[in-house]
């Protein structure tokens, strides 16, 4: 099996490289590739990098994910969330090759308390989101085989995260205020990653398994939750903050206003892809935890 990896160096992308070096060859690119283009805004190299190396499958670990920073950049955001994956589906289809995508739960509303299933209505809040929701909807009517990850609250070892961005604040300030009213589960790259590589064996014996599905780490909590977790888990490593989990403030989505809007509801409802691929997804905690382990370990 010939794989096209997209966005090597992305938080899931990094972790595609490992869980998908098994099944076959992989050609990792990034947007500073050389030999192949990896620039997801530049469509004609994208188009040619899958003609030359006619790849079985394509993996599109890459997009434009600075939710606020697409408000002012929206063709830019368009380019890479929407129209790069529609030029790499028409591709997939010359080849009758496998798209695979990420997207997110911003193209939905985010009102209401109930998980998110793949057949609810969409209705992105922003530039982000709708920008996404156009790249899954190129993809499905390219007639491509694909398969679209709807995930939330991405987090990995490797570079920056929530996690580590609370560590920070909670050693350097003496309070935290952490948003209390958003609803998700924060989902590991490495989960991810892995769910990808064992969908995609699936795909060769069973190929009418393509579609969107829901995939997130089991659970639910708020930012607030999130970081009061992460705190408790150093203070037990021995981690000196100045701000303990008791002394942190929860707040309001209405008191920390950004450019885009954020969903109050980012629960993804995954029994779809559970069911599919006969699979448990752990509690968000089990993740953050072994990755918060090998992060105070450095």
């Amino acid at each position: 099996m010939r794989i096209l990896l997209l966005g090597k160096n992305g938080q899931v992308g990094w972790e595609l490289q490992r869980s998908l070096a098994p099944l076959g060859e992989v050609l990792a690119l990034d947007s500073k590739s050389q030999d192949y283009c990896g620039d997801l805004c530049d469509l004609q190299g994208l188009s040619a990098t899958v003609q030359r190396f006619a790849p079985d499958v394509i993996v599109n670990a890459a997009a434009y994910t600075s939710v606020d920073k697409a408000e002012s950049e929206p063709g830019q955001a368009l380019r890479v969330n929407a129209e790069a994956p529609a030029v790499l589906a028409a591709e997939a289809l010359k080849l009758n090759a496998l798209l695979v995508h990420y997207s997110t739960d911003y193209v939905f509303a985010g009102d209401g308390v109930t998980p998110w299933q793949e057949s609810d209505a969409v209705g992105p809040l922003s530039v982000y989101g709708s920008t996404k929701l156009a790249g899954e909807q190129a993809i499905q009517s390219s007639g491509c085989a694909y398969l679209v990850f709807r995930t939330s609250w991405v987090y990995a070892a490797k570079g920056n995260n929530f996690a580590k961005t609370m560590l920070r604040l909670a050693r350097e300030r003496d309070s935290l205020n952490v948003i209390d009213d958003q609803f998700g589960a924060p989902t590991g790259a490495d989960l991810l990653a892995d769910v990808t590589a064992h969908a995609i064996r699936a795909m060769n014996y069973e190929p009418k398994l393509g579609g969107i599905y829901h995939l997130a780490a089991a659970g639910e909590t708020t930012w607030y939750r999130y970081a009061h977790f992460v705190l408790e888990q150093a203070q037990a490593a021995g981690v000196s903050l100045m701000v303990s989990p008791a002394n942190m403030g929860a707040i309001e989505t209405a008191a920390y206003p950004t450019p885009a809007k954020r969903p109050l509801n980012s629960r993804l409802n995954t029994k779809k892809l559970q069911n599919a691929l006969t699979l448990v997804l752990p509690e968000w905690q089990i993740g953050v935890a072994r990755m918060l382990t090998e992060t105070l370990e450095k």
